[in-house]
């Protein structure tokens, strides 16, 4: 699997920060990961509007995330 890793902060306290990650399959490939991350990550923060993305990287999905 490919992950998208992401970290967000709040807006109204940016000190206030979480990990996630949205999980593609991976036969779609790091690349897609790149081409498609900016877009589901704006969808990702249209439904939490509180929150802004401070970092944003694709990577294979450790083996324990696989099982997802």
């Amino acid at each position: 699997m490919i992950e998208l890793f992401f970290v967000t902060c709040l807006i109204a306290d940016p000190q206030v920060c979480h990990p996630h990650s949205l999980l593609f399959e991976e036969r779609h490939g790091l690349f897609t990961c790149m081409q498609r991350g900016q877009t589901e990550l704006a969808r990702w923060v249209e439904g939490h509007p509180r929150e802004r993305v401070r970092e944003w990287k694709c990577r294979y999905a450790h083996p324990e995330m696989r099982q997802i």
